[in-house]
């Protein structure tokens, strides 16, 4: 008797797992890079159980060199994706209609860092050098710091000239460069990493210049945005994905072993992913997820200021709504 009780107590709890499982909603969320605290607050509250205090199954896809969140969620094969507005914003103008729900990146971590020895102390100092930057959609803050200090990005002495940077710190520490593109969180700390002091290293911060753009925001697609499950959906990820990264500035330390737990390629270091987190918190801190329409301003602003270039053509619309953030915050 006790046998068929305990197979029938085994044989519930199977049936409740199982129906839990089911009930679940599927969310896979596309990362704009590599498993690393640049995205600590996603894999803290899968971790943490808070996604699935939702309701929520939710599938966090790594990104990497070949990845294009846009791409990835055009063609299907994400709900929601992390993207910065600079790239976001062109990709919305050629047609894939992206629209930004929320933002848990109140900075920019973007920046230029040079060698002090290549006699660059000011951003007058730029012409006549190599700059190392980014493309893949990274390059649109850069292109547009440029038009702001009317330097052309075709070379010359009056001019700049734009090495295509690799994900890496090489173009510094080989003197190829006077300058490259660094995160405060990641790239910089790889400077550091290979020998080469603060003292010896001159860096400009966007968000110094003046012309920091937004970074890491939530972006869906705007027809998904139609349907009122989705957004249901939307807004239990982004309240549990603040839950998140509120857990993360708190317990940074703790966020980067989780985030170390989560890479399958065994390619990050403890050190370096607790600093990273250490230096990504400074950046989340003061956002509650709810885009500040100021800072959107300010990066449409920045983007239109291209000159004969520009990185947008126009003033978009309907390029972000607070409808998630608003229900999600209640």
């Amino acid at each position: 008797m006790k046998t068929k009780i305990a197979s029938l107590l085994m044989a519930s709890a199977f049936s409740l797992a199982a129906f839990q499982a089911g009930a679940a909603d599927k969310v896979v969320l596309q990362l704009k890079w590599v498993t690393q605290a640049q995205f600590g607050g996603y894999y803290v509250a899968k971790d943490k159980g808070f996604y699935e205090e939702e309701g929520l199954d939710v599938e966090i896809k790594p990104g990497g060199p070949d990845i294009a969140p846009a791409q990835v969620i055009a063609g299907g094969g994400a709900d929601v994706i992390v993207d910065w507005m600079p790239s976001a914003l062109a990709t919305r103008e050629k047609g894939v209609p992206l629209v930004n729900i929320a933002q848990p990146y109140k900075s920019s971590g973007m920046m230029l860092t040079c060698l002090k020895e290549s006699g660059v102390k000011g951003p007058d100092d730029f012409k006549g050098k190599t700059l190392g930057v980014w493309f893949f959609g990274n390059e649109y803050p850069f292109l547009s710091w440029m038009a702001h200090l009317k330097i052309p990005t075709e070379g010359g002495p009056d001019g700049v000239t734009v090495l295509k940077q690799g994900f890496n710190v090489d173009p510094l520490i080989q003197k190829q460069a006077a300058c490259i593109s660094t995160m405060t969180y990641n790239e910089y700390g790889q400077v550091l990493d290979a020998g080469i002091k603060p003292e010896d290293l001159v860096t400009f911060k966007y968000e110094d210049q003046g012309v920091a753009t937004l970074e890491d925001g939530l972006y869906v697609l705007e027809d998904k945005l139609k349907d009122p499950a989705f957004k249901e959906k939307m807004v239990k990820f982004v309240r549990a994905s603040m839950k998140g990264w509120k857990y993360a500035e708190e317990h940074p330390d703790e966020a980067a072993d989780i985030v170390l737990e989560n890479d399958s390629t065994g390619a990050q270091t403890e050190a370096h992913q607790k600093f990273m987190m250490g230096e990504v918190t400074k950046l989340t801190a003061g956002s509650n997820g709810a885009l500040d329409e100021a800072d959107y301003k300010r990066t449409v602003e920045s983007l239109l200021a291209g000159g004969s270039d520009p990185v947008i053509s126009k003033e978009p619309e309907g390029a972000w709504t607070h409808e998630i953030t608003d229900e999600a915050l209640k």
